[in-house]
């Protein structure tokens, strides 16, 4: 496999697993039977869903930057 195809492959592989923890934690918030019952854990999580969510961004414009889009 040639290191372009790896990087593409790795990256495209990353970001999905960053999305689906993104709808694990969001399913934690929202699930009737796992109802967070303090303040701090509710933060703790969001902050966690908003960090990926920046990651997920942050690698888009890196590809950008270096697909020449930007």
């Amino acid at each position: 496999m040639a290191a372009t195809t790896y990087q593409a492959y790795y990256q495209y592989e990353l970001k999905k697993l960053m999305e689906e923890e993104v709808a694990r934690l969001t399913s934690v918030i929202t699930a009737e039977h796992e109802v967070i019952h303090d303040y701090p854990t509710y933060r703790y999580f969001i902050g966690t869903i908003q960090g990926i969510r920046k990651a997920i961004q942050l690698c888009d414009e890196a590809e950008a930057v270096v697909n020449g889009k930007e």
